[in-house]
């Protein structure tokens, strides 16, 4: 990206391929019991996932990634609550790039006061220092990265690494050096991408439009989410998420009233493609895209296409190219993509007492 970036967001964002191959072998490296499907003498029956905002996205890759692959359940909790079947029979995750977020830490506090075991994931805070005086697995990740959402493979490849350590989950390693080799490829040769997007990335930029991210099943779910808050958090302006197959079941019908007959759309939609989708999910995006084009004001359509092998390196391909698109628009906009004044100014709003 061109522009300011006090942060250096963009640098971070480079660095993925990295990220993902230092966190495996950190991973790797922490003493941690093999619980062998089970926590103590009783057998594991659920999985939580706690964390919020850059954080909390390890959850959702957690959710898309490895729930389908696992005989358990796996929820995912963004709040101050901990679900009430969360007891000594749940393996529980908390991940929280400060070790200070506040609704993650009371979460996990009640999970481990419920008897569930803790695995932290974090750069140090209070979370670190609570899960040395538990005696929990600790997974330190790389505090020099900028910001949370900077930290997306630091943070999602250690609970992986705890699923396969309690025998939920196999070929971890595999599934990342899968994932580093298609972002490496991406970098060194980038698609050219929609004809449309440069339009679309300085229409947004300039304030005369507003992105819609759409993403099929749970892959693109987490990556249009993903792109969602990228938009909001790097370039400060909203932006909407939704996901096939259920927009098509409400979402859909709104958008013949996108705009005033001589007005532009205000909205575009981006979708978010990937090998992995459902045969009657590819032909509902074809039939979107004839109602986004069809409809009174016609709606701006793109779509970004996902390459790898396996649904980890497709996911992290998505991944990868909405954060360079969200620092490109922020570009356009003239916009710093790293400091976020509102979020602080809320920390120390909710921190008063």
């Amino acid at each position: 990206m061109t522009g300011i970036d006090s942060m250096g967001m963009a640098a971070a964002v480079q660095s993925l391929p990295s990220q993902l191959e230092a966190a495996l072998a950190a991973a790797e490296n922490v003493a941690s019991p093999d619980h062998s499907t089970s926590v103590g003498n009783v057998p594991i029956s659920a999985v939580i996932v706690m964390g919020m905002g850059g954080s909390g996205v390890a959850g959702d890759i957690v959710s898309a990634l490895a729930a389908p692959l696992m005989r358990v359940p796996v929820t995912v909790a963004k709040g101050y609550e901990c679900p009430a079947f969360v007891g000594p029979s749940a393996l529980a995750i908390a991940v929280s790039f400060s070790g200070n977020t506040e609704e993650t830490l009371e979460a996990a506090v009640a999970a481990h006061d419920a008897g569930a075991s803790v695995v932290a994931v974090t750069s140090g805070g209070r979370l670190a220092e609570l899960a040395r005086e538990w005696g929990a697995p600790l997974y330190e990740v790389d505090g020099a990265i900028p910001m949370p959402r900077a930290a997306v493979g630091a943070i999602s490849v250690a609970p992986l690494v705890a699923l396969e350590r309690a025998g939920l989950l196999s070929s971890v390693g595999e599934w990342v050096s899968a994932t580093v080799a298609q972002l490496r490829a991406r970098q060194s040769d980038p698609a050219a991408g929609p004809v449309n997007l440069d339009r679309l990335v300085n229409a947004i930029g300039n304030g005369e439009m507003l992105p819609v991210f759409y993403g099929g099943g749970g892959l693109g779910a987490v990556a249009a989410g993903r792109a969602k808050a990228q938009i909001n958090e790097n370039v400060k302006i909203p932006s909407y998420a939704s996901a096939m197959p259920e927009l098509c079941h409400n979402e859909l019908a709104g958008w013949d009233l996108a705009g005033p007959p001589d007005d532009g759309s205000p909205l575009a939609v981006i979708a978010l493609r990937h090998g992995f989708e459902h045969p009657q999910t590819r032909r509902r995006y074809d039939f979107a895209r004839r109602v986004l084009e069809g409809a009174r004001t016609a709606v701006p359509y793109c779509e970004l296409h996902a390459n790898g092998d396996g649904e980890m390196a497709q996911l992290f391909d998505l991944i990868f190219q909405v954060d360079v698109l969200s620092l490109r628009i922020a570009a356009a906009a003239q916009r710093d993509p790293g400091p976020i004044g509102v979020l602080t100014d809320l920390k120390e709003y909710l921190a008063q007492q």
